[in-house]
């Protein structure tokens, strides 16, 4: 909630971005925030606990916060199904933050909170926008990863009331990677996003801006939701016996990407050549974790091939015969 009068809405003039859905949120009960992290800052502030665990396999954004605040940190380690670690167990005083590694790990997370009391655990779906929140502490989104808008995190947790006062964000910095791909192309604007990401630093928690509200409330979720789906299972079909990472398709719904683990370390370049892009998550983990590990195997060997609602069938078949390629060369 942002404090403050309200003036009337202009009428004439100049058009503004088109939009619709005026107002709609696809979490209600979420408080929207500048950030995930954000969002993590807040809730830690508010609960104070003693420690967190936190995963080794997990990016230094989400450790700022915690820093930050100086609460002490407890990696724990995934298991081959990047599950937490049986050896995992928390005190009273602690919480355990786990992520739904590319949208995927549903069942994991289930298991996670019949083993753990639900109340000292901290769902990251930064990576999961699409799966609903647990009744548990609290439920991190990060919808910029899932749609073209320039920041934004939402927290669902009733450890933090409803109207809590926050000065509003200003996105406005945070536009240009957006409208330069739009305009131009993704080479063009990467140094803007690199830029952007970087203003992101700042962990102290302000409300999410209007104008990435009114971005959100734009979006079509449920189309964006089919379309990746769709896709995902396309690149599962012809990839998934070629798949190191053991994929249980009928659990999925609204994934991040297309996780593939592959031996072949020159497959990303291959799909670089072709304007491909895989993200690399998280080349920081190797500072946390000795060659051998499953997060390390993670970071070196997986490519998150894009299936998002920006693409259809041809450009899956397309990543597809580009692996498929190189894979048989």
């Amino acid at each position: 909630m942002i404090g403050g009068t309200q003036r009337p809405d202009a009428i004439g003039g100049y058009f503004e971005l088109e939009r619709d859905r005026p107002g709609f949120s696809p979490y209600p009960q979420s408080l929207a925030l500048q950030s995930a992290r954000a969002a993590l800052h807040l809730l830690l502030q508010k609960i104070e606990p003693h420690r967190v665990w936190m995963p080794f396999y997990i990016c230094d954004a989400m450790l700022a916060p915690i820093r930050a605040l100086g609460i002490e940190i407890a990696f724990y380690t995934l298991d081959e199904q990047l599950a937490v670690s049986k050896e995992v167990t928390p005190r009273a005083t602690d919480c355990l933050l786990y992520v739904n590694y590319f949208g995927i790990c549903g069942q994991q997370t289930t298991q996670l909170l019949r083993r753990i009391a639900p109340e000292q655990v901290i769902l990251d779906h930064s990576q999961a926008f699409f799966c609903e929140p647990k009744e548990c502490l609290a439920t991190i989104y990060s919808p910029r990863k899932f749609f073209g808008i320039p920041d934004g995190g939402l927290l669902v947790s009733s450890a933090i009331a409803e109207d809590v006062v926050l000065p509003e964000d200003d996105s406005m910095p945070r536009t240009a990677h957006l409208l330069k791909r739009l305009a131009y192309d993704a080479e063009r604007g990467y140094a803007d996003f690199q830029a952007s990401e970087a203003t992101l630093a700042d962990t102290r928690p302000r409300a999410m801006s209007t104008l990435t509200q009114r971005l959100l409330s734009a979006v079509d979720t449920s189309g964006a939701r089919a379309r990746r789906n769709e896709n995902f299972r396309i690149l599962h079909d012809h990839l998934g016996h070629l798949n190191l990472l053991n994929v249980q398709l009928p659990t999925i719904d609204g994934p991040l990407c297309y996780p593939f683990v592959t031996s072949d370390v020159g497959l990303r370049e291959a799909l670089m050549q072709d304007r491909i892009y895989a993200a690399t998550y998280w080349p920081e983990v190797l500072t946390r974790c000795p060659p051998g590990t499953i997060e390390s195997r993670l970071v070196r060997n997986c490519l998150p091939l894009p299936c998002d609602q920006r693409y259809d069938r041809n450009d899956m078949e397309r990543i597809v015969a580009i692996i498929l390629s190189a894979v048989s060369a």
